[in-house]
């Protein structure tokens, strides 16, 4: 398994570099999430590193995993594991984020405000293994997501920026926009040793 981990490895150096050059502002939302889209393209587009610790589900709630968060919240990397029929409650993020899906697929529901109330923004989105999406206050920032399938796990690593586990953020209510205000934290107690060499 230590000479997988170097994917991730690789993707966090990456990740830094950019968030380093272009800065963490959200005048640079635009540049960051174009940076970002195809490292993690590549990365999802490959299942053989995320570690097994992290995409176990649990029998009645979906798992966030915190895989790397940068030492100063510039960013955080995160597994989401879905149980079958698992989903999140209505929820923003308030900063940008880009979600790619390693396995299975997942069901993405936009929101928007209209007369004070939350409806929906489309319909339904598939993001299947290997899709890339991206979220944020200027694209659109409240969503639902569950897993497409009743009779599986799926698994999705988000890339937020900013330390998401830490966020205040907000849930609501879809038939009457009332908003609650939550920090979602992380279900992990450890996290991946990028570290880990290769035995030789």
């Amino acid at each position: 398994m230590n000479d997988k981990i170097e994917r991730l490895r690789e993707f966090v150096a990456t990740i830094s570099r950019l968030v380093e050059q272009t800065g963490p502002g959200t005048g640079n939302e635009a540049a960051l999430l174009a940076g970002a889209t195809g490292p993690l393209r590549e990365l999802v587009a490959h299942d053989d590193w995320l570690p097994d610790a992290m995409a176990r589900p649990h029998p009645v709630y979906y798992q966030q995993h915190l895989l790397y968060g940068d030492p100063l919240d510039r960013f955080s990397l995160v597994s989401f594991v879905w149980g079958p029929g698992q989903q999140t409650p209505v929820h923003d993020h308030t900063v940008w984020g880009l979600i790619g899906v390693l396995r299975g697929a997942e069901l993405d529901q936009h929101y928007r405000a209209e007369a004070g109330k939350l409806v929906a923004d489309g319909g339904e989105v598939l993001l299947s293994a290997g899709q890339v999406a991206a979220v944020s206050p200027t694209l659109g920032d409240v969503h639902r997501v569950r897993n497409a399938h009743d009779d599986q796990v799926s698994v999705s690593i988000h890339l937020y920026g900013g330390n998401i586990g830490r966020i205040r953020r907000h849930v609501y209510d879809a038939a009457s926009g009332e908003t609650k205000l939550f920090i979602s934290g992380y279900s992990n107690a450890l996290v991946p040793n990028l570290w880990a060499q290769a035995a030789t």
